[in-house]
């Protein structure tokens, strides 16, 4: 019998093996990435309160397209905007299970370069 693992059941049990490390609390909130083929989501969650401090994503209307790097970029700079304005100052990367590359990459500099301390 051939077992089939497709990329996403992958990805989510590297996820899960992160989450063992990765834990937001009110200090240091998680900074949870996720990407699909057309968008890019970004969410700033307080685990121990379990509620989302902020949010952006590239499927708001009038946002970027998050299909690339710029328009992750644009998503990493927006949400560590919307992070200043709730007072949010330092993170924890929590990648999502996708590699540190391309637009993971690139939406973690932006933020970065934008004030999030990480």
């Amino acid at each position: 019998m051939i077992s089939k693992i497709n990329k996403d059941a992958v990805r989510r049990r590297i996820h899960t093996r992160i989450r063992k490390r990765v834990e937001g609390s009110p200090t240091r909130p998680r900074l949870a990435v996720f990407r699909s083929i057309k968008h890019i989501y970004v969410q700033i969650i307080d685990d121990l309160a379990g509620s989302t401090l902020v949010s952006a994503s590239s499927a708001e209307k009038g946002a970027v397209d998050g299909g690339n790097v710029a328009g992750a970029a644009a998503i990493g700079k927006l949400v560590a905007e919307r992070a200043k304005e709730k007072g949010v100052s330092k993170v924890v990367f929590d990648r999502g299970g996708f590699l540190y590359h391309g637009r993971i990459k690139a939406l973690a500099e932006a933020a970065r370069e934008a004030g999030l301390e990480f």
